[in-house]
């Protein structure tokens, strides 16, 4: 399977397994502020505000945070807490990559 296949399968997994709630408890796993991970992903504030509100945000900006809280350790499955996963840092492909990068909100 061709680079760009596969990355576009990890990030249609990851758009649909990384939830609000996860982002929300991942941030309180690791003592974050919004601000913190705003720094951390380059995510603007008010719009991880409304993702955690459950407020469509788009696609890159969710990975550019899955990515990031990904990038201290963290997993994600559906239905369960984030959890610590030290082998799996960088199944999240960075964004930073991705065409439609520069509209991270």
């Amino acid at each position: 399977m061709p680079h760009s296949a596969m990355r576009s399968t990890f990030e249609r997994i990851v758009i649909n397994q990384f939830t609000p709630l996860h982002c929300a408890q991942a941030r309180e796993m690791l003592g974050w502020s919004l601000d913190c991970l705003s720094e951390q992903s380059g995510v603007s504030v008010p719009a991880i505000e409304r993702f955690e509100a459950k407020e469509p945000v788009r696609d890159v900006t969710r990975l550019a945070l899955a990515y990031s809280l990904e990038a201290q350790g963290l997993v994600f499955f559906p239905g369960f807490s984030p959890g610590r996963g030290g082998n799996v840092r960088g199944t999240t492909p960075d964004p930073m990559g991705r065409e439609d990068f520069a509209l991270i909100e």
